[in-house]
């Protein structure tokens, strides 16, 4: 249990903890580059149609009834967002 606890890291310790680390990504770069080489380069997505149609610019239709009913808290003509609780 104490080599949990908080103690002064020695020159050695942190040569040690860089080694390992190194280590580490080194086998983890490695297995990335198999799966990599699986994979066949880059993902690609063949579409029929890349690109929306053009509408015109026209404004999607929304009722105020259903922007209300969807606001969690609104009062008459505005609703009620939350001011700084995030």
């Amino acid at each position: 249990m104490s080599d949990f606890m908080w103690h002064k890291v020695s020159d050695k310790e942190k040569e040690d903890i860089e080694r390992q680390a190194k280590g580490i990504m080194d086998s983890f770069v490695g297995k990335l580059a198999s799966v990599e080489g699986r994979l066949g380069g880059e993902a690609v997505v063949e579409r029929d149609v890349c690109e929306r149609a053009e509408d015109g610019g026209k404004c999607a239709e929304m009722s105020r009834k259903i922007m209300f009913e969807n606001a969690p808290n609104f009062d008459e003509d505005f609703i009620i967002a939350e001011k700084g609780g995030w």
